[in-house]
């Protein structure tokens, strides 16, 4: 899974703290209390839900829970997340106990225990990497530079372009090879191009950062300040030649499948086929190309940019990729800069806590068995399957409810939603990690292992057909996510649990947590970039010459809006949100709330008066869908999220979402003058 989350370009939950714990099993640390639905406590009621409707569910909530040292933001899918971590702790520690333990218990064991042997971390220092290191070093020309990079790539270390094997954009039902644009180690192209105050600073501390993580594997302060510019120059050519991510939303901009004797002419300074041979890949004929432009210039920085120059960036990607897994000195620059600067985290996390994500990632469906057992009732399935039937059914009634769409793209449209299939708490046949080799004594071998293991079985995938009933998240992952490729909607086990689903709660309560974030998924196969693909998974315009200009106009209405909320304001300036960037989240938003809304009403027609501690079911849907976003957030985070995350923050995925319905105005009594009620709201679906 760590594997699959590389491919995505998704950080992984490994820079953090190395602190004192020896290999043998510890004392659990004592478990959270759950949290709970629709939280009295959490509420501001001094507050008028008709001017500030974040403030009235969340104010209580964020008041009593300041943002925690080893975080940089801390909200209710933390807090979800903290309990569950908690409970796959408890898990891990139960392996290490005296007894008799399964084959599976006994390996996922052995790899948390290896995490958590500092002293062997300690003790090896470097050495894990220097071979690597090495062979960088015995680099003669360019070709060596390719080669040694595919190397670097097929051992799971960072490389100079991403490479994957998924769905065909025009045949969603066979998986080909795919390469993309990469090769910069800060989160975003931006951050090398923009000129601003802030940008400025992140990069002269970025230089810095090299600098320091150079000498602790061996150069002297003087070569590691030249190499940190070299690096640095030439990581911002590649940003240069990198698309944004604006426009990479679009898939016409991500979809050019050629030959690779077409993209050899195209790229000559890079030996394609001898790069996908090291990589271990079948002979491959043609490939979808993510950004041709991207290794066009790619090439030329190969030939034009000095040698050493490209040895130096292949030993800084080697050692950015593993200082997480070495000893103490490398994780703590490293999160100095990525935690502390970049992110405000004041305190890295406590070793047991990195060394139980570290397992679930590396290892999730080996763990994930055991979490399920304890953490997700067959009863819990059953009824969340009538909640996605209920919902899918309000999708349908919406679509045939639009004034803007012709008869025809709601045919198709309908057709579409009734080809959606769903995943619900984890897969029905799990992975087999028997191939994977885990030592008690060796967390670098073990990492390595694991990404082996993944690595092998993304290759074996080239040319056969998608297995549509994968998952690409763990079953303790707190997410949800759409894929339009399997035109699937997929709810891990680990958000099936409050402040999302409970059965101690009412149905409104539910349909306002769980029940929007199911109809969130279900509409993203309807938002500006899921409505490109068919019920088959197709990159295919099914739309009538009408109808798409319709939704743009609606969807520029929604960019528009969530453009003018301010992410940030402080003494570095201040940020907005990027509503383009957050136009798929921002529409699955809105969507998932009028369709969860449609269930929740048909649910308690003729009860809609009936109240439950003073709330109606209206009250209590809306109250409960807006706790789920409540949040604290340090000043670096938001301006880090505000450039990179399409997501909106928790404010405004309460504020933006809750003025677009008449519903929620009607539920609370809300008049024209107020803030919740905008001149001119937007709705697309």
């Amino acid at each position: 899974m760590r594997f699959l989350l590389r491919l995505c370009a998704v950080a992984a939950l490994c820079g953090v703290a190395i602190l004192q714990a020896p290999a043998q099993a510890q004392p659990a640390p004592a478990k959270p209390s759950a949290p709970v639905s629709f939280d009295r406590a959490a509420m501001d009621a001094k507050a008028d839900p008709c001017q500030d409707f974040y403030q009235y569910a969340c104010g209580g909530w964020r008041d009593a829970h300041t943002i925690p040292a080893d975080r940089s933001r801390y909200g209710r899918f933390d807090e979800l997340r903290e309990y569950n971590l908690y409970a796959l702790n408890a898990i891990l520690e139960g392996t290490l106990q005296p007894g008799k333990h399964t084959p599976l218990e006994k390996k996922v064991g052995a790899f948390y225990a290896a995490c958590m042997d500092e002293s062997a971390a300690e003790e090896k220092g470097i050495t894990p990497i220097k071979a690597w290191l090495n062979r960088i070093d015995a680099i003669q020309d360019r070709a060596g530079v390719v080669s040694t990079a595919a190397r670097l790539q097929a051992n799971s270390f960072r490389g100079i372009f991403g490479f994957y094997v998924g769905a065909d954009l025009h045949n969603s039902s066979l998986n080909i090879a795919q390469i993309d644009q990469g090769g910069l180690t800060l989160a975003d192209r931006d951050y090398y191009l923009k000129q601003d105050a802030r940008m400025t600073e992140v990069r002269a501390r970025y230089l810095l950062h090299i600098q320091k993580m150079l000498v602790l594997a061996g150069e002297s302060d003087a070569q590691a300040q030249a190499d940190a510019k070299a690096i640095l120059v030439l990581e911002t050519k590649i940003a240069e030649a990198s698309m944004d991510r604006v426009a990479r939303r679009d898939p016409k901009n991500r979809d050019h499948k050629m030959a690779i004797a077409d993209l050899q002419k195209l790229a000559p300074g890079i030996d394609f086929p001898g790069y996908f041979k090291l990589l271990g890949t079948a002979p491959i004929a043609s490939l979808n190309v993510g950004n041709p432009e991207f290794f066009q210039k790619l090439s030329a920085l190969i030939a034009s940019e000095p040698l050493d120059t490209w040895k130096t960036y292949l030993r800084w990607r080697v050692i950015k990729s593993s200082a997480s897994l070495l000893n103490k000195a490398f994780v703590d620059e490293n999160f100095e800069f990525q935690g502390k600067y970049l992110s405000g985290q004041q305190q890295l996390e406590a070793r047991w806590k990195r060394c139980t994500s570290m397992t679930d990632g590396d290892l999730g469906e080996a763990l994930g068995p055991l979490y399920v057992e304890k953490a997700f009732p067959k009863e819990a399935k059953l009824r969340m399957d009538t909640l996605v039937v209920s919902i899918e059914d309000s999708m349908g009634k919406d679509i045939q409810n639009l004034g803007w769409m012709s008869p025809e793209t709601k045919k198709a449209a309908d057709a579409k939603l009734h080809k959606v299939t769903n995943k619900i708490g984890y897969p029905d046949t799990w992975k087999d990690y028997r191939p994977v080799k885990i030592k008690r004594d060796d967390l670098f071998g073990n990492v390595r292992a694991a990404d082996a293991f993944e690595w092998k079985r993304e290759l074996a995938k080239l040319g056969k057909p998608v297995d549509k009933n994968e998952w690409g998240m763990t079953p303790p992952t707190v997410n949800a996510y759409y894929s339009s490729s399997d035109n699937n909607i997929n709810f891990p086990a680990g958000i099936l649990q409050p402040p999302f689903f409970s059965a101690k709660v009412d149905e409104a309560v539910n349909y306002g947590g769980i029940g929007v974030v199911i109809g969130h998924e279900l509409t993203h196969g309807f938002d500006d970039q899921g409505r490109k693909f068919d019920g088959d998974g197709n990159f295919t315009n099914w739309w009538g010459p009408t109808d798409g200009p319709e939704f743009e106009k609606r969807a520029t209405c929604l960019a528009d809006e969530y453009s003018s909320f301010v992410a940030v304001k402080d003494d570095k300036g201040e940020v907005h949100l990027n509503g383009r960037l957050t136009l798929g989240e921002n529409t699955a938003d809105n969507g998932g709330l009028k369709l969860a809304y449609m269930s929740m009403a048909r649910q308690y027609a003729g009860k809609m008066d009936d109240k439950i501690d003073g709330f109606n079911p209206a009250q209590r849907f809306f109250v409960g869908f807006a706790q789920v976003w409540c949040e604290n957030i340090t000043p670096q985070r938001a301006r880090e999220l505000a450039l990179t995350d399409p997501h909106s923050s928790g404010r405004y995925r309460v504020q933006g979402t809750l003025q677009n319905s008449s519903e929620f105005q009607q539920a609370f009594g809300c008049k024209k003058s107020d803030a919740m009620v905008p001149a001119n709201a937007c709705h697309v679906w």
